[in-house]
């Protein structure tokens, strides 16, 4: 064993030891949307008198903190997300009505002086006279109230209880406690009260809680004029329940807001979706591996064994660097983990085949020095592919939220640790085994002594595809148009995180038709309302923004007409936000056409780089038309779908703009038109086994991965189709196209045929 080759070696051993350690003591934490739960996302909001500015945002953020350990969540997260948003995750609520009123309320808590009262209830009748200062405001039973000056805010109350007075008759009631110059004012306020006759309304206190009367009792006969109470306590009555009671302390104690806050986004996630999610996953990603690796021992035999036993390792190192670095595993997250392993299988083709060919060139005299050949002229296209596809998962964390962000993230740490599997691991295990002597007197047992199918057909019969590259073209152009109608004929449908509105999830006993609920929600006034199926007994329900008591009526309005049902998801996205959404997505969409275009431009020529432009907007406009002619939803899970194509597209053209690039090189030889043919024969084999194993992964993932990943598998699998049919037919003869262009002729199919 050379010295390399041991450095190597204790690499992957030092990676592997403590990835092993990491996986076995550092949990992975699951998104909402794997473990159930709510998320809210709140933006404050200016006022007259504060405006919601970073430090506004901040005292926020602690105020809430305050209010949800005292709602007792286990493990609850708030973060701020700019400079006007707080993201509150509470694992385990399924209701966030509580939750929402308990985070949405302002707590303004003041304490009045009644002035006066309206004698018959009616304001209309006797309108009472309001001065600078005071205000009118109805009491419990809806009398209107004179209300002075606030004499007292929530910032004098020390401590707030729910209790239950049985004795007493008050029954449920909150008791509060006043500190420092709170005691002295209450008494001072109570004091001024008592001095009113008994019955008086102006002998009554009121305790306002965001612009609403809560509680407005007299002051008992027995308390002194000027003297008032001066215990420093006083109790809120009403007829509250016991969740009423507790959540009115929860609030006072928690203090005011600086400034209002309005929920824009709320998500809720059954745990019991989140559970099948998990596993649906899990088992696409054993079945999907299964094939891939059977696949790949087929062609590569026992180099392809060593192929399959690195990508094991590679699931272990991309877990356990998720879990170190404290990720978060999201479902989409949890979809690119498992689309991962299959673009891991890449890198090791590649090397494969460049090995195969140095051996079949007879250039190399042994099979050790054809693998070694092979990764180091594999090695510039793994790195300039890999890097297309980090630059897509870079614009997925900086320019997306929530799950897709999860996405980016673990699609990055993917791509890396499928490099250092390739490069590392799998050159250890591949080198360590071809020195062994029962190997070399068995060349064919490694995979590389062959040609392959693939590559022995092209060889024969030698095809000279870019002998007219423009019928390609012409190809394109028609896929493309026929895509693209469907963007002008049936139009996009931007999921509910596009628009604004609310999509609800059900879960049904047995399939019900989606048409016989949508003619029941337009019967009960929701015309708009977009039903689909979901899965084998499910539906989901897409409207406009909903309040909680119209939901509730959808949700009695489908259960009459389909029976029991469970809602196990609830997505509620305010119409600013989803503008905001929108309009992020259409800039990720043009910063990753650029930064390709940037990078390609960079490593290549400009014409190469441009061709590969072309064919990814190619695949983008083709992808979105055909969801178009599908009536699929466009929202965030879609876009990782498309920047993930966006990446493996570039990925291909890489590939075979790197072996042109290679050839190009030599000089002397063909055309470019040939030159273009023959990097086209040489990196097909590459091409066809690469997708070949993503392909196991993504159908693996569409058939197993349920409702919510179906139709993520699905765009990518078509971007995996049109991808690869691209870089060969639409990035190829556009390439030939501008170089002749270039140089001021015509494309040349002279010398088009070159051997493989």
């Amino acid at each position: 064993m050379n010295r390399s080759l041991r450095v190597r070696a204790l690499l992957a051993l030092a990676v592997l030891a403590l990835s092993l350690y990491v996986a076995a003591t550092v949990p992975v934490r699951l998104g909402l949307d794997l473990r159930g739960g709510t998320q809210i996302v709140l933006e404050t909001r200016s006022t007259p008198t504060a405006d919601a500015d970073s430090a506004a945002t901040d005292r926020t953020l602690e105020v809430l903190r305050g209010r949800i350990d005292a709602l007792g969540v286990a493990e609850p997260t708030l973060v701020r997300s700019g400079d006007h948003r707080i993201i509150v995750e509470l694992p385990g609520v399924r209701d966030p009505k509580k939750a929402s009123g308990v985070l949405g309320r302002t707590a303004q808590l003041t304490f009045h002086p009644v002035l006066d009262a309206a004698r018959d209830g009616d304001e209309t009748s006797r309108p009472l006279p309001k001065r600078p200062g005071q205000r009118v405001l109805p009491d419990e039973s809806g009398t209107p109230l004179r209300l002075g000056p606030a004499s007292l805010t929530g910032e004098d109350v020390k401590e707030a209880a729910a209790r239950f007075d049985q004795q007493g008759g008050a029954g449920w009631h909150v008791t509060v406690g006043f500190e420092g110059a709170g005691r002295d004012g209450w008494a001072r306020l109570t004091g001024e009260a008592a001095c009113k006759a008994p019955g008086d309304a102006a002998r009554r206190v009121a305790i306002v809680l965001d612009d609403k009367v809560i509680s407005s009792p007299q002051v008992d006969p027995s308390i002194a004029c000027g003297t008032g109470i001066r215990d420093g306590a006083t109790r809120i009555t009403g007829s509250f329940s016991p969740e009423e009671a507790r959540e009115l302390s929860l609030l006072i104690n928690g203090g005011a807001l600086p400034v209002p806050v309005e929920t824009v986004e709320q998500r809720t996630v059954g745990p019991t979706l989140g559970a099948q999610a998990i596993t649906a996953s899990a088992w696409a990603a054993v079945i999907g591996t299964a094939l891939t690796s059977l696949f790949i021992i087929v062609v590569y035999r026992l180099l392809g064994a060593l192929a399959a036993l690195a990508l094991a390792c590679y699931g272990l190192v991309s877990y356990a660097a998720l879990a170190a670095l404290g990720a978060t595993l999201t479902l989409p997250g949890l979809a690119g983990f498992v689309l991962a392993i299959g673009m891991a299988v890449d890198a090791n083709v590649l090397v494969f085949e460049r090995a195969r060919e140095e051996y079949a060139a007879r250039r190399r005299p042994s099979i050790r020095s054809a693998l070694t050949a092979g990764f180091r002229n594999a090695f510039s296209a793994i790195a300039d592919s890999n890097i297309t596809t980090l630059i897509a998962a870079a614009l997925l964390f900086f320019l997306a939220s929530g799950p897709v962000r999860g996405f980016g993230v673990t699609l990055g740490i993917g791509v890396l640790a499928s490099m250092f599997s390739a490069l590392v691991i799998s050159r250890v295990l591949a080198e360590f085994a071809v020195s062994r002597p029962g190997v070399r007197r068995r060349p064919r047992l490694t995979g590389i002594a062959t040609t392959g199918a693939v590559r022995e057909r092209l060889t024969r019969r030698n095809p000279l595809l870019m002998r007219r590259p423009r019928r390609w073209l012409a190809t394109s152009a028609a896929v493309f148009v026929l895509a693209g109608s469907g963007l002008a004929v049936r139009g996009v449908d931007l999921g509910v995180e596009f628009t604004g509105g609310r999509l609800i999830e059900y879960s049904t006993s047995s399939p019900v038709d989606p048409g016989r609920v949508r003619s029941a929600l337009a019967d009960a006034g929701f015309p708009r309302a977009v039903v689909q199926s979901s899965g084998e007994a499910g539906l989901t329900v897409r409207t406009d923004p909903l309040t909680d008591a119209e939901e509730r009526e959808v949700t009695g309005t489908l259960r009459e007409v389909a029976g029991p049902a469970d809602k196990v998801r609830d997505e509620l996205i305010g119409p600013s936000l989803g503008k905001e959404l929108r309009q992020g997505a259409l800039i990720a969409l043009a910063v990753a056409l650029g930064a390709q275009f940037v990078y390609l431009a960079a490593r290549f020529r400009w014409v190469l780089g441009s061709a590969a432009v072309v064919a990814l907007v190619h695949d983008v406009v083709i992808l979105l038309g055909v969801f178009a002619w599908l009536g699929k939803p466009v929202d965030g899970v879609f876009l990782a779908a498309l920047l993930t194509v966006i990446g493996y597209s570039v990925n291909d053209s890489v590939v075979l703009f790197d072996r042109v690039r290679e050839l190009d090189r030599r000089g002397s030889g063909p055309p470019f038109s040939g030159v273009v043919n023959q990097a086209i024969l040489q990196t097909l084999p590459r091409t066809v086994n690469t997708g070949m194993g993503a392909a196991f992964m993504l159908t693996a993932l569409a058939v197993l991965g349920g409702s919510s990943l179906t139709d993520f598998a699905l765009a990518l699998l078509v971007g995996l189709a049109v991808g690869t049919y691209s870089s060969v037919f639409t990035a190829a003869p556009v390439a030939i196209g501008l170089h002749a262009r270039s140089r001021g002729g015509k494309p040349s199919a002279e010398g088009a045929a070159v051997t493989a």
